[in-house]
């Protein structure tokens, strides 16, 4: 909660700081043909500006040619007489299309310019949360980041959009017009559409300050209701096994009662905001026009004078109006975009060292030394494990639940890095190497294989980018899934579901496998591979789980020790530490930690102890 408090607070004092980061797209270094559609679009913005100031002088002109005010009326009698009623009236159409045309010519030619800072931004933002931790990712939910990035990006084109196209249009324009209103009528009229206009902005930026806070709020209660339906929705099959839709129906029916509440709360705040800008602007348009009137009763001003008044205040009217609309959004823009930055900041757990070198990988062999890791500082996990992997040889870790056995498999991934000791790869600690390279040396089949929601080739493909069909109908081979995958009417075309809940947990579990021997890494991780699974099924992947880890250094974790009987060495992890190690017959005759754990399990199982 403290986090969401700091937010609210700090987007008014870091909104200057959030444009300054955004400012880069709009002036992208060695892009010339983006900082030129940039110059050409505020030269179009400011020529649609000055040709929207001087459209009244054509209006006020034929309403005095229509009048017969316009001779005697000294330096304008001249131009009013040549154009005449009728050309004055064309010119003022022509005035109005050429500044509506220029406005539209300034939105085309910064169109390119805006879509390609969006895409850069949440390129770099997709980038950026895939380079998070493991640590952070499983602390946050989907369906909060998602909307995070969301409203973040929507912010970003907002702000590209009005702040460049809107707001300063608007400073100019009323500048243009402060400066006729003085030299041609009086200073009074400047006056007071000054001062009406100070007031406006006042109101409006304090009303809105307070509505900011009230949007923020809506804005945690959407997430928090989206979280809670995405959360449900993966969750589908728990659901239905505890009948609990009705249950779920009513958390997300409590979630959306408090956005209901927030948004009501927005809405009649918005309403608020309107009337009293409306109500600000009308007091405005009637004094200044009765001073006109006055004016033109006095004879000092042409009835087009008055018009021409009249005119200007509509055309301020109109951009001021939206001013309300356009900072309450670059407002709650620049709150979106915050929380945006503040993930981009978030600095991951595990980084590349500066000049880290690419992973050399000559046989394989693991080594921990010493290995000292807990997630939490408090909770140590690891304590001193220390285990050789062998260049080609297979090593299974055992040992109760919580011992800490798939805590290895992420240190060797480097999914976090220890906190004391060593993780070698050919004697080449993990942490000076970089990751890509890491990652591409090992090779994971994890206890849960999770499947995009593609195409079985798709899911086998991602093992290695390129690969040709035959390598992709070769690794399925090779897991025992080809056939199963060519009696399907679609064969490898066949969508998975998402997360691949179209296929039964053992053809998932060879899917996974085939990607996993596609990808070709020399060192393989078996994370609990098959321990989800039933006996017949288990004992199928087993075969393909041995021909895969042929020719290369493998770490089969495991909870069945059935599975690991035939690996070259068996190490016993409990409470963090190795208690045991050896082959499987040298533990069973140790008649120690291991042989307990394999008696009970073959009791269980059914199979004789040996």
């Amino acid at each position: 909660m403290r986090r969401r408090q700091l937010t609210t607070t700090r987007a008014p004092e870091n909104g200057w700081r959030t444009i300054a980061q955004v400012a880069p797209y709009l002036w992208p270094e060695g892009e010339g043909w983006a900082k030129r559609r940039v110059v050409l679009a505020l030269v179009a913005l400011v020529v649609a500006k000055l040709v929207a100031v001087g459209t009244p002088f054509f209006y006020k002109g034929a309403v005095d040619a229509l009048s017969g005010e316009g001779a005697g009326t000294g330096t304008n009698e001249a131009w009013m007489l040549a154009l005449g009623a009728i050309g004055l009236t064309v010119a003022y159409g022509m005035a109005r299309l050429l500044s509506t045309g220029f406005q539209q010519l300034r939105d085309a030619l910064f169109a390119r310019v805006a879509q390609r800072a969006l895409r850069k931004l949440a390129l770099r933002t997709f980038r950026h949360i895939h380079a998070l931790s493991l640590r952070y990712h499983i602390s946050r939910k989907t369906g909060g980041l998602s909307r995070i990035v969301e409203r973040g990006v929507k912010g970003v084109e907002f702000l590209l959009r009005f702040l460049l196209f809107s707001v300063g249009p608007l400073v100019l324009e009323l500048l243009l017009v402060a400066v006729v209103l003085w030299t041609f009528f009086d200073i009074w009229y400047l006056a007071v559409v000054a001062g009406v206009i100070a007031v406006y902005i006042v109101f409006t930026f304090r009303v809105t300050e307070w509505r900011v806070k009230l949007r923020k709020e809506m804005n945690d209660q959407d997430t928090d209701a989206n979280q809670k339906a995405i959360d449900s929705l993966l969750n589908f099959e728990t659901v239905k096994y505890f009948g609990a839709e009705g249950r779920e129906a009513a958390r997300y029916d409590r979630a959306m009662a408090g956005y209901e509440a927030a948004a009501i709360k927005t809405a009649y705040s918005l309403a608020l905001l309107n009337f009293g800008q409306a109500f600000l602007i009308t007091i405005g348009l009637v004094a200044v026009m009765v001073m006109a009137a006055m004016g033109v009763q006095a004879g000092q001003l042409t009835t087009g004078d008055f018009v021409m008044v009249n005119a200007y205040m509509i055309q301020i009217t109109m951009p001021l109006n939206f001013l309300g609309t356009v900072y309450r959004e670059i407002r709650q823009s620049l709150v979106d975009m915050g929380e945006m930055f503040d993930l981009l900041q978030q600095p991951p757990d595990v980084r590349d060292r500066p000049g880290a070198a690419a992973l050399g990988v000559t046989g394989g062999t693991v080594e921990f030394d010493d290995v000292h890791f807990g997630y939490d500082p408090d909770r140590p996990i690891l304590r001193g494990v220390s285990l050789s992997v062998p260049a080609g040889q297979t090593v299974a870790v055992v040992g109760p639940s919580g011992a800490g056995k798939s805590t290895i498999g992420r240190l060797l991934f480097r999914f976090y890095d220890v906190t004391s000791g060593a993780v070698r790869i050919d004697g080449q600690d993990v942490r000076d190497v970089t990751q890509e390279s890491l990652h591409e040396a090992i090779g994971v089949v994890p206890q849960d294989t999770v499947l995009f929601n593609d195409t079985i080739r798709y899911n086998i493909a991602y093992g290695r980018e390129g690969a040709t069909t035959a390598e992709i109908e070769d690794a399925a081979r090779a897991a025992q899934i080809h056939d199963f995958i060519a009696a399907l009417p679609r064969g490898y075309d066949t969508r998975v579901g998402e997360r691949g809940l179209k296929l039964s947990g053992g053809e998932k579990q060879r899917v996974g496998i085939a990607r996993a021997l596609l990808k070709n890494p020399p060192i393989l991780l078996l994370d609990e591979a098959t321990s989800a699974l039933d006996t017949e099924t288990e004992r199928d992947i087993q075969d393909s789980l041995r021909r895969a880890g042929q020719g290369r250094s493998v770490i089969t974790i495991a909870h069945r020790l059935s599975t690991v009987a035939e690996a070259d060495l068996i190490v016993v992890l409990e409470d963090g530490r190795i208690v045991e190690e050896g082959s499987h017959a040298a533990l069973l005759a140790l008649d120690g930690r291991y042989a307990g754990l394999w008696q009970r399990q073959a009791s269980e199982d059914g199979i004789a102890a040996q």
